[in-house]
């Protein structure tokens, strides 16, 4: 991912004509958007926000706008191309390596919480999957194991790519207004990108060392009181 941010970062510091970069960056961000919803290692929000802090920076009034149409469409076709290879693999027998992936990429903790959210709120689950990072891809397994029809998840999808969108343009026009030149605002977008992407990880581990703790410390067989110290008054020996 870092290598593929100062990819990014590089070739907007060297932009060519606003004429070359419409022709070329409208396909590029199509094909890597796309890309990323089935392959999920291509950091497609830092690559939406640098797009838009060029944009920001082009003298072209509807920039922004094709900037957020490409991206959301991509996202969309990526995510409805991803279930439907995911249906495949659970009207099958033997199932298939896209559906595995998916349960890889899966903890079984998340896909029961998203699971239980599915089943009272389908429209808004979807919307939040693609907006919460690492939460597509549980919200989508759920959708497949609870055998929702293509047609169904691709309406509330495509609510939730228009979100996931806006809110990515969002970052990368905040960035490209901070700073007078192009490159600047990527590295400030993309940097903003990956602390958004990283805090609610950071959180959750944060969150899972301080119930550990409180569960250690918790357990009276941890306490070290001298009541547990492994001495009962019924018998001279412990059973196996």
């Amino acid at each position: 991912m870092i290598d593929g941010i100062t990819r990014i970062v590089e070739a907007v510091r060297e932009l060519p004509p606003e004429s070359t970069q419409q022709a070329v960056g409208y396909p590029s961000l199509f094909l890597l958007v796309a890309l990323g919803a089935l392959v999920p290692i291509v950091p497609t929000g830092a690559i939406v926000s640098s797009a838009a802090v060029v944009a920001f920076h082009q003298t072209a009034p509807l920039a922004l706008l094709f900037v957020f149409l490409v991206a959301a469409f991509a996202a969309c076709l990526g995510d409805a191309a991803l279930y439907w290879l995911g249906q495949r693999g659970v009207r099958s027998r033997n199932g298939s390596r896209w559906l595995a992936a998916l349960r890889g990429r899966a903890t079984p903790e998340r896909l029961a919480h998203a699971q239980e959210r599915l089943d009272t709120h389908q429209v808004s689950v979807l919307v939040l999957s693609r907006l919460v990072p690492a939460g597509r891809i549980p919200v989508m397994l759920a959708c497949l194991l609870s055998e929702m029809p293509l047609r169904r998840f691709v309406r509330g999808d495509v609510a939730a790519c228009l979100a996931w969108a806006a809110t990515y343009q969002l970052i990368g026009i905040l960035g490209g207004s901070l700073f007078p030149e192009p490159w600047q605002g990527v590295v400030a977008a993309v940097g903003l990108t990956v602390l958004v992407s990283a805090v609610p990880a950071l959180w959750r581990r944060v969150r899972g060392t301080t119930a550990g703790e409180a569960a250690h410390a918790g357990n009276p067989k941890n306490s070290g009181h001298p009541g547990n110290s492994g001495h009962s008054g019924h018998s001279g020996h412990e059973h196996p």
